[in-house]
């Protein structure tokens, strides 16, 4: 029943003492908050060929990059099966009807002369719009790339972001943020409460698994037969679960407001919460010059 725990989504792990870092951790947080961006924001109007590249190098990274083998052996594996699955039924489903296009010509303009009579019949030009067919499910080009986008796009999108979070202390990631909007303070942006808000909400993330740990583990104790319960029991038993679970998340956020309304109900800056680390020069000039060529490779075959 251990199992959220095993699959540290969204959560900073540590750095166990004796171990070979990984250089994912010695970057400065600004270049790999600016990596995450570039994974989120270059797949926007780029060909198919860019996005498998972008997953191509999500993997590559992830199986350079030092981190333990067990933080990404479960979750890796689920991901790529759920972005195929969504891949793959975003490519069967009908993709919907496409409105007819307008005659630019009457019809009765078009003449069509008869051939000769030993000639070859005309040949169709162009592509095939329909790639494949089984039966009543056929993929065409439309659905095909529909699949492809949505598949590239979410394993992109959780992925990069979950690598950014498991390397980064959330402090360090807050002070990252508020370094980037630091310009905004002169238009009157609490830039300050928005980073301690948003440290807040990282830190409620494991608080959140950890009731839903709960609420799993006393169901798998009362051994609950879903069988015997039908459909409607086992929709109402899923109701209440999300309803205690709300409950008990809304509970723990209370709690924790009560708590810091005790200490006096202060944040402290950005700054001081960022205690910075040693410089390594190396993994931080090897990132900036990545991303550069990265961005550059965008502009030059991001339409492949």
């Amino acid at each position: 029943m251990d199992w959220l725990r095993q699959l540290p989504i969204g959560q900073f792990v540590a750095e166990e003492q004796g171990s070979r870092g990984s250089w994912l951790r010695q970057l400065d947080p600004r270049i790999k908050l600016a990596w995450t961006l570039a994974f989120l924001i270059t797949p926007i109007l780029a060909g198919p060929i860019w996005r498998l590249a972008l997953v191509g190098l999500l993997l590559l990274i992830t199986a350079a990059s030092g981190l333990p083998w067990r933080l990404w052996r479960r979750s890796l594996p689920a991901l790529v099966v759920l972005a195929l699955l969504v891949g793959l039924l975003s490519a069967v489903l009908p993709e919907g009807s496409v409105p007819a296009a307008p005659l630019q010509r009457p019809p009765s303009e078009v003449r069509l002369a008869p051939g000769a009579p030993q000639s070859a019949p005309p040949q169709r030009a162009g592509e095939a719009w329909e790639l494949a067919r089984w039966g009543p499910i056929s993929v065409s080009r439309r659905s095909a790339e529909l699949g492809l986008n949505g598949a590239t796009l979410l394993f992109t999108l959780v992925h990069s972001a979950n690598l950014l979070l498991l390397t980064t202390p959330p402090e360090e990631l807050v002070w990252a943020i508020s370094w980037l909007l630091h310009p905004l303070v002169r238009l009157g942006w609490p830039v300050e409460r928005l980073g301690f808000t948003l440290l807040l909400a990282l830190r409620f993330l494991p608080l959140v698994q950890e009731e839903l740990q709960n609420l799993l583990r006393s169901l798998a104790t009362r051994a609950v037969n879903f069988k015997s319960l039908g459909w409607r029991g086992c929709l109402g038993l899923v109701l209440a679960l999300g309803e205690r679970l709300l409950a008990n998340v809304l509970l723990r956020a209370e709690q924790g407001a009560e708590a810091l309304m005790a200490r006096g109900g202060y944040w402290v800056s950005a700054d001081q919460l960022h205690q910075m680390a040693p410089a390594a020069l190396l993994p931080n000039v090897f990132g900036c010059g990545g991303l550069v060529v990265l961005l550059l490779l965008r502009w030059k075959a991001g339409a492949l």
